[in-house]
C-alpha cells in the first residue's frame, strides 16, 4: 500500500523573531532565580515556561525551542511537558484570562449557568479571547476555594460567591 500525500493547508510560518525570547539578561535570571532550586536544570522547566508565559501572554514555538536549548533538552520534550498542562498558551490570549472553576462544589452552587452567562456576555466560548483581545475565557477543574463557589480566577485573583449579578460588576469594572 502506498501513502498518498497532500500539500498541507496548516500554516509553516513560525512566526519568528529577531530578537530572542531568552536574552542574556533573561537567562542570567534564569540561572540564578531557578536552575538551582532543582537537583537538574530540566526541574526547572516549568517555571521558565511560566516566567516567558507571564512575560510574553503565551509561549511562542521560537521561545519554547530557545528554552529546549538553554535546559538541554529537546524541543519536542518542551512541547510535550507544555502542552500536557491547561494553563499553557500557544497563541496570543486576552489582557484578562478568566479561569472558570467546574468541580463539583462550584457545579453544585451553579458554576454551569454562571460559564453560560460568561460566554453570552462575552460572546466567546471555553478557550477563546474575544475579538478585542480582551478577554480570555477558561474553565478549569478545581481552584481550591469550594468554600466560596462558585469562584473563577481573572488572571491571577481569585472571585468567589460568584453570581449573574456580581459577575457583571466585574467584568464591566477591568479596563
Amino acid at each position: 500500500m502506498a501513502w498518498i500525500t497532500q500539500k498541507s493547508s496548516a500554516p509553516n510560518d513560525l512566526g519568528r523573531r529577531a530578537v530572542p525570547y531568552l536574552a542574556p539578561a533573561t537567562k542570567d535570571r534564569f540561572e540564578r532565580d531557578f536552575i538551582p532550586r532543582y537537583p537538574t536544570r530540566r526541574g526547572a522547566l516549568i517555571q521558565v515556561l511560566h516566567a516567558i508565559q507571564d512575560e510574553v501572554g503565551w509561549l511562542p514555538m521560537q521561545a519554547m525551542e530557545e528554552v529546549a536549548q538553554f535546559i538541554g533538552i529537546t524541543p519536542s520534550q518542551v512541547v510535550d511537558t507544555a502542552t500536557f498542562y491547561e494553563e499553557f498558551f500557544f497563541k496570543p490570549r486576552g489582557k484578562y484570562t478568566l479561569w472558570v472553576c467546574q468541580s463539583v462544589s462550584c457545579e453544585i452552587m451553579g458554576s454551569t449557568a454562571l460559564q453560560g452567562k460568561i460566554s453570552e456576555k462575552l460572546g466567546i466560548h471555553h478557550g477563546e479571547t474575544t475579538p478585542d483581545g480582551k478577554f480570555t475565557l477558561m474553565h478549569v477543574e478545581c481552584i481550591g476555594a469550594c468554600g466560596g463557589a462558585p469562584c473563577a480566577l481573572c488572571n491571577h485573583k481569585l472571585h468567589e460567591n460568584l453570581s449573574s449579578d456580581n459577575v457583571d460588576a466585574i467584568l464591566d469594572s477591568l479596563p
